[in-house]
């Protein structure tokens, strides 16, 4: 039975970037993944790294979507080094289209509390809609304006995923694809991992298999209570510059293809589309972008989100089981730079990011008080 210093189990976005990050440091790490029979969020995200917006209810998480995009070009830069894989990372800034003035009434007023809550580090302008015309001349006369971030900007998610794989593995990484893990059990001062016909020994274990976590997470005195969330996107032909800047539901990618995006559907596992779904969203692009109106869409898909109750990632060590640690998120995209570079030290040892503090399963927890 081979033995590291970590396992991770899952090989998407959350895992790989954790797992490129305790590697980078020296240690021995495996990754255990399900391969590409799994429910990949990763290769169906639309590709944003997002800030303006998050952290509506706690803010903290605002603070830490703001502590990745700083730390992203760095990464983006590492992994070219590593592997000349480029993750076309662009941080132009984005903007959220807004399309009545009461929508822009709304807006402010969120993200000015979201400024005032996280201290006035995170900073935004309103735009009009003259002045949203000069960031994208082809905006349609129905939109309003847009609240615009300078913290906003937008990466390919498949040249991610690729480069991540491809730097863990040129820094010494073992990469086991395969099939899903089913029982992780503690073995002394290490855990032993299992999965049809293999057998991992490791000091300590990262849970990051989406929303296989659910069943693994009680295994090693972890509470993991996700639940899918289906979005569809169409892809377009590629098509001559339209977006120099991402949008909330819109970016074109650096092939020049435009995305459009994106739906939050309760259907449980079915990672399908509906033709009203994305007869939806593509009115909706068009009214923003009417030079789409005559565009070919030549992909559309379905992906499953990886959710919490409340919507906000899920990091926690586990008392009962030292060594075990599970990791949750449906921004694997956006956090990607702060999972290598803040979270992996973290969990090879090193104090706890503040602002991560909050995102134990404890606050899940429902107490009933009984009146006297």
């Amino acid at each position: 039975m081979k033995t590291y210093d970590f396992a991770v189990v899952g090989g998407g976005l959350v895992g790989s970037a954790i797992a490129y990050g305790l590697a980078k440091s020296g240690h021995r790490v495996a990754v255990l993944d399900e391969g590409d029979v799994a429910y990949r969020a990763s290769r169906g995200n639309f590709g944003l790294v997002w800030v303006q917006g998050k952290g509506l209810e706690i803010p903290s998480y605002s603070q830490w979507s703001m502590s990745s995009a700083s730390l992203w070009h760095s990464l983006s830069e590492e992994l070219w080094e590593l592997t000349e894989v480029g993750t076309q990372h662009q941080a132009p800034g984005g903007v959220h289209l807004c399309y009545s003035h009461k929508e822009m009434e709304l807006r402010q007023a969120d993200l000015t509390s979201l400024a005032k809550a996280t201290g006035g580090q995170f900073d935004f302008a309103m735009l009009d809609h003259e002045q949203l015309r000069e960031m994208i001349p082809e905006i349609g006369e129905s939109v309003t304006g847009a609240s615009w971030s300078r913290w906003d900007g937008h990466a390919n998610p498949l040249y991610l995923l690729r480069g991540l794989h491809a730097g863990f593995l040129r820094i010494g990484g073992t990469f086991l694809p395969g099939s899903k893990v089913h029982r992780v059990h503690q073995n002394g001062d290490s855990f032993v991992i299992e999965r049809e016909g293999e057998r991992v020994q490791a000091e300590r274990v990262v849970l990051a298999a989406g929303l296989g976590n659910r069943l693994l997470a009680p295994q090693v005195g972890l509470h993991a209570p996700l639940i899918p969330n289906r979005g569809e996107i169409l892809v377009t032909e590629r098509m001559r510059p339209l977006l120099n800047l991402p949008t909330t539901y819109l970016r074109q990618t650096g092939e020049g293809s435009i995305l459009m995006g994106d739906s939050h559907e309760d259907v449980g596992f079915n990672d399908g589309t509906e033709t009203p779904v994305l007869s939806h969203i593509a009115q909706r692009a068009v009214r923003a972008l009417p030079a789409l109106a005559n565009t070919r869409v030549v992909r559309t898909w379905g992906a499953l989100r990886v959710m919490t109750p409340d919507g906000y990632p899920l990091y926690q060590a586990s008392l009962s089981h030292p060594g075990a640690f599970v990791a949750c998120c449906h921004s694997g995209v956006t956090l990607a730079a702060a999972h290598a570079k803040r979270l992996a030290p973290w969990i090879a040892g090193e104090s706890l990011p503040s602002e991560i503090a909050p995102f134990t399963a404890e606050r899940f927890d429902v107490q009933t008080v009984i009146p006297a």
